[in-house]
């Protein structure tokens, strides 16, 4: 349904699933197969990134309230919202070391940050524009 504006709002879709389609549109564009689903392990919005080594690139299904790369991954990344009771990221359960420069989280439901592992330090990256004043 297009509004008096002609402005077609997103109606079939919640933000997340859209910020997932257009992360693999662009990862196909660019010839990969597309970016999997990290599912959350509780309804409250806990995940934890398993396996060995780089574990590629995952986007999380609904809001993070706590995400932990697991012992053994040495590196990944997560597109991630945060919840409104986001906690943290850990790293094998322990508070992660987060790389200076760093974007600090603003859990506002909507936000669309990475989470980076690698050498052992997250690096987390605003990734839906901010509105300059």
């Amino acid at each position: 349904m297009i509004n008096n504006d002609r402005i077609v709002p997103i109606q079939k879709q919640d933000l997340i699933t859209m910020y997932g389609t257009i992360i693999n549109l662009v990862a196909i564009g660019g010839g990969s197969s597309g970016v999997p689903v990290l599912a959350a392990s509780t309804i409250e919005g806990a995940f934890s990134v398993t396996g060995t080594g780089d574990t590629g690139e995952k986007i999380a299904n609904q809001p993070v309230k706590t995400l932990d790369f697991a012992s053994g991954v040495t590196a990944g990344t997560v597109y991630f919202v945060a919840a409104y009771d986001f906690a943290g990221i850990t790293v094998a359960g322990a508070a992660a070391t987060i790389a200076e420069g760093s974007a600090t989280v603003n859990p506002d439901g909507a936000t669309l940050y990475t989470a980076t592992l690698s050498s052992g330090t997250v690096t987390i990256e605003a990734i839906s524009p901010v509105v300059s004043a």
